[in-house]
């Protein structure tokens, strides 16, 4: 039975796939002298990231964090990835006042707490 108040008019499988659910938010970044598109993550990218910070022994990464999320969320108007995980180094020689306005962007789009990454390094 359901329960008394339950909508009944629950989402099909279908709708739930065909739902245009990611967003792209622009940043202003002044020292690079305009503005950079920041994309939600898909689920799976979310999780290539998280997988991609364990090293070998477990430790959840914290090395150039802000660059390799940067890296994954940074896009075009299309939505297209301007980076690689390539880039990481590079972007992480870039100024930390830059890379954070979009790290944080990344962080706030994507539901990427303080706490989140505490839980992540502690389960090292």
């Amino acid at each position: 039975p359901i329960p008394q108040g339950v909508d009944m008019s629950l989402l099909t499988r279908e709708q739930i796939l065909a739902a245009d659910d990611c967003s792209i938010e622009t940043v202003n970044v002044p020292e690079w002298g305009g503005e950079v598109g920041v994309k939600s993550l898909t689920g799976a990218e979310k999780d290539a990231w998280e997988s991609e910070r364990q090293t070998e022994a477990g430790v959840f990464n914290l090395e150039n964090i802000r660059a390799s999320l940067v890296a994954i969320a940074a896009c075009d108007a299309d939505g297209q990835r301007l980076f690689s995980l390539a880039d990481v180094v590079d972007l992480g020689a870039k100024s930390v006042r830059a890379l954070d306005r979009v790290f944080q962007a990344a962080k706030k789009l994507n539901g990427v707490t303080d706490e989140e990454l505490d839980e992540l390094e502690g389960e090292s």
